[in-house]
Order: C-alpha cells, then sequence, then structure tokens
C-alpha cells in the first residue's frame, strides 16, 4: 500500500511540475531581469570594488553610505560565500571573468583561512591576513564545504574537493553530538567545545539551532554531488531527517529556531525567510540524495512550509523578517536576505506545483527588491528597508554576513530553471 501511495504522490508532483514547464514565458521574463541584475548589479560590485589587488581577498566592510573600510577585520563567512557566488556564477553563465574573481577567492582562502594546524577554517583574519578569531565555528564550517565543493565542480580542481572533505570529517569528528545527534555551535581552535553565542542564541541552553543545521544541509548536498560518498549520503540523509523529525514544527510547519540539547524547543520566533529558505532546500537535498520516499515527504513538507512562510508576507510583496509569537512583536524589517529567498521559494513552489499564485508572488516580491532595494547607481542590494521604505543605510552593504550568496543564488536559481 506504502508504494502506491509513493506512486501517486509522486504522480501529482509530476503533473504540477509539467504544468509550470508549459508556461515558460512568465520565467522566462523574470529569469532576464534577475540576469541583469546579477551581471549588471551584484557581482561588478564585488569584483571591482571588494576585491583587495594589494594584500589578496576582499576588503571586510562597505557601509552604507558606501565608504569602504579597508583594515576592517575579514569574516570566513563573507570569504567562502564570496567563493561560492563567483564559482557558482563561472558554472553556470561560463565567463571566465567570474573564474579569475574565484580564483582570487580560493588563492586567498587557502592560504590564510584554513588552519594547517588543527584543521577547519577560522572565523575571521584581520585585514593583513593574520588569524584574527581563532574559534572553529560549525556555521562557518558549513559555508567552506559549501563553497570548495562548489570550486570543484565549476573547476574541476582536486585541491578544492580535498579541502572540502578535509574540513568534513572535522565537523563530523568534532561537531557531532554522539548522544542525541545533530551538530553543536562553537568550539576552540584546537575544538574543544564553548557555549559561545554567535548566531543570535539568547543563553546556552541553546545548543543547536536551525539556522546551523540549514547551512549543514546544503553544504552536505554540495559536497554529495562532487564527492558522492557513502558517509556523506548518510550524514546528508541524517541532516533531512532532522529537519523532518526535530526542526520542522509539525503543527505549524514553522522552523523551529532554537533548541537545546535534546531538541526540545527554547525558541518562540518564527524566522520567516529561513522557513522560504529551508522549503527548496530541503527537497533539492531529497533530490540530490535520490532517496524516493523521503523525496515524496519532503515534496509534501516543503509546500507546508512555505505556507508558514507566507504569514510573513506583506501586501507589497515583500516578507518581514521575524515574529516573537509569545510577545506577538514582529520585526517589520525587510532585510535583503529574505526577500532573495522568498523569490526563490516561491518559484520553487510553482515548479513543484504549477499553481500561478506562487509564481505571482515570486514576481511581486521582485517587483519590490527592484524598486526599493536594488542600489541601481553603485552596485549590490540595500542592506533592509523599513516598513515606511525607507533604506537603512546604518546597515552594511558589504561585510561579515551582508555577501553576494543570497541574492546571486537566487539569481543563479532562476537561469538555471529557465534553461
Amino acid at each position: 500500500m506504502k508504494k502506491y501511495l509513493l506512486i501517486f504522490t509522486l504522480m501529482i508532483l509530476n503533473t504540477g511540475i509539467s504544468s509550470a514547464q508549459e508556461n515558460p514565458a512568465e520565467l522566462k521574463k523574470l529569469e532576464s531581469e534577475l540576469r541583469e541584475d546579477l551581471e549588471n548589479h551584484i557581482l561588478p560590485f564585488w569584483s571591482n570594488k571588494m576585491a583587495d589587488n594589494k594584500n589578496g581577498g576582499f576588503y571586510g566592510r562597505m557601509d552604507g553610505f558606501n565608504k569602504l573600510y579597508p583594515d576592517a577585520v575579514r569574516g570566513g563567512i563573507l570569504n567562502a560565500r564570496i567563493l561560492w557566488t563567483f564559482s557558482a556564477s563561472f558554472r553556470v553563465l561560463k565567463d571566465s571573468s567570474y573564474l579569475k574573481v574565484a580564483e582570487h577567492a580560493m588563492d586567498y582562502i587557502l592560504d590564510k583561512f584554513i588552519d594547517r594546524e588543527y584543521g577547519g577554517a577560522f572565523l575571521s583574519v584581520t585585514a593583513e591576513g593574520e588569524p584574527a578569531d581563532v574559534r572553529k565555528q560549525t556555521y562557518t564550517q558549513a559555508f567552506f564545504i559549501y563553497a570548495l565543493s562548489e570550486y570543484y565542480l565549476a573547476t574541476g580542481d582536486s585541491l578544492a574537493l580535498d579541502e572540502a572533505k578535509n574540513i568534513f570529517q572535522c565537523v563530523e569528528k568534532y561537531c557531532s553530538d554522539p548522544v542525541n545527534n545533530g551538530y553543536f555551535e562553537v568550539y576552540s581552535r584546537d575544538w574543544e567545545k564553548t557555549d559561545d553565542l554567535l548566531i543570535g542564541e539568547k543563553d546556552k541552553n541553546d545548543q543547536k539551532t536551525m539556522n546551523t543545521h540549514l547551512h549543514l544541509l546544503e553544504a552536505y548536498t554540495n559536497l554529495y554531488r562532487a564527492w558522492p560518498d557513502e558517509i556523506v549520503a548518510s550524514r546528508l540523509k541524517n541532516l533531512i531527517e532532522l529537519f523532518t523529525r526535530k526542526i520542522i514544527d509539525q503543527k505549524t510547519g514553522h522552523l523551529i529556531v532554537f533548541l537545546n540539547e535534546k531538541w526540545e524547543s527554547t525558541s518562540t520566533l518564527n524566522s520567516y525567510g529561513h522557513d522560504i529558505e529551508a522549503s527548496w532546500l530541503l527537497e533539492e537535498s531529497a533530490n540530490v540524495l535520490g532517496d524516493a520516499g523521503l523525496i515524496a515527504q519532503v515534496r509534501h513538507l516543503s509546500i507546508q512550509i512555505v505556507h508558514a512562510a507566507e504569514e510573513g508576507l506583506q501586501p507589497d510583496g515583500s516578507l518581514i523578517y521575524e515574529k516573537d509569537i509569545a510577545t506577538g512583536h514582529a520585526n517589520t524589517n525587510r532585510d535583503w536576505w529574505p526577500q532573495a529567498e522568498a523569490i526563490t521559494g516561491f518559484v520553487k513552489a510553482y515548479k513543484l506545483t504549477g499553481d500561478k499564485a506562487y509564481l505571482a508572488k515570486a514576481r511581486k516580491c521582485w517587483d519590490y527588491v527592484d524598486k526599493r532595494m536594488v542600489d541601481h547607481r553603485n552596485g549590490e542590494w540595500f542592506n533592509s528597508i523599513s516598513e515606511k521604505g525607507e533604506v537603512n543605510k546604518h546597515g552594511d552593504k558589504a561585510g561579515f554576513w551582508k555577501c553576494p550568496y543570497h541574492n546571486s543564488r537566487m539569481c543563479l536559481e532562476m537561469i538555471e530553471m529557465a534553461e
């Protein structure tokens, strides 16, 4: 009976995909506009304004007033995301100028960020390239795996894959919880666990985060594309199942943002950007893994998560940041990255179901972004827009967290879908 139910579910989902593919014109128009944004606003900003051609790598910060801070500390997350962006752009668009920027990023990462003594990658380095924050954050390690495996997929450089494998092995050896499953957050340089709080945790009881597990999920998915190893497959499947069993609230469809060591919720936040991001990353991971039963389960959950994320959708097409369901207080800022994930997530939902309402939501969100968030004069996107439509100039244009990854990925996903 389960076998026939699975076949029936897949038939329904495939019907949705077919009907979506019968209407490529709207997708093609959206793809054309996003390609223009990628090639004219996002990528040139990072290659022309943020690359440090004297000391290598990329400058650590530019503020919302377009003031560059050459002496700013350089974050590992930012540098890994830049490597991913230009590697993926070269792989998809075949423009050799993007390869040159990816090589620039790769050389700097290998020289400055990889810890040759203890393994893994540093949290940050100084402007001169010396280790600054030498802690090992699981979240940061995930982005180096993600970026290095993408560089390998784009270039075939086996050194990049070897480095990705090394970091994967460090994460599995040091960061995983052998008792309750999952991964802890922060470690010293030599991999002693700490209770440091780095991505929004309120106290040391927040032992596990949705955010870290989500980005390990995408990292392991990309690593499996590059290196289809049985151990990677097993750990990827485990991550998917942690989401389906522990991290997704089965009643609401929202992701649980913070959890304790035993996977009990310690959070009352709904993070709409993470919801919509997870909706399509989970489905992608299951597809890459190729487990038919998991694919059917995750596709159903994907649409459930999209519906939960829609609670943050506003009449102007934008997605607010988050809401504390205990107090009722909402952060109504329209930050850059949830908009990018909303556009991707809604298009993916359209491709899964054939429901044009999702495509219309993606279009409306993009129209909002294009009108208010894209900096058409200076490049890139502004960090955030207030509820009143005002640009937050005090948020970085480029920085430890502000990077070309979410918005460039949105554009590249659209290009690949349209093709």
